[in-house]
């Protein structure tokens, strides 16, 4: 029997991911298709007849830690920026189920992937440092020696005056 060209692994995906062989971030990096692992689960909410039968919301697992695709400074980055979607294991879990098939939902989390690791690719500013003026920092004195003044006098007198 032949497959049509957008069939992988029993399932229906587009056909610019069925040719693709690997996941472009910018002019320098790119990740291979390899290294991405696609599982599919039954989405929530509605969905019609299919809701219950069809597993359309894609799950993108990506090893951050053991991924040789990556610069080590934008893999720093990318563990700090995505804490929360990595589990134990270094593994990065994105998922969608935005839409109802699946392989919108994979071009969706492929699209999430790229947009978090441009997001790390760009490097923080280094913060300036700076300091209070002199002025300023009399100013801050003269108001904290004014509100402890004012406390003072809240005091009642002694017995005594």
């Amino acid at each position: 029997m032949q497959r049509p060209s957008g069939y992988i692994h029993g399932r229906d995906v587009s056909l610019a991911q069925a040719v693709a062989e690997q996941l472009r971030i910018n002019a320098q990096l790119a990740i291979p298709r390899r290294e991405l692992r696609f599982t599919f689960v039954r989405s929530s909410g509605p969905g019609g007849q299919n809701v219950n039968k069809v597993a359309s919301k894609a799950v993108l697992r990506w090893s951050v830690t053991s991924s040789a695709s990556i610069p080590e400074d934008v893999r720093g980055r990318l563990l700090a920026r995505a804490a929360r979607q990595i589990n134990d294991r270094g593994e990065l879990v994105l998922t969608s189920q935005r839409y109802r098939d699946q392989a919108r939902n994979i071009d969706d989390c492929l699209e999430k992937l790229r947009q978090l690791i441009l997001a790390a690719t760009k490097k923080p500013r280094p913060r300036k440092k700076t300091r209070p003026t002199k002025a300023a920092k009399e100013a801050r004195l003269g108001a904290k020696r004014a509100m402890a003044e004012k406390k003072r006098r809240r005091t009642p007198p002694s017995a005594d005056q």
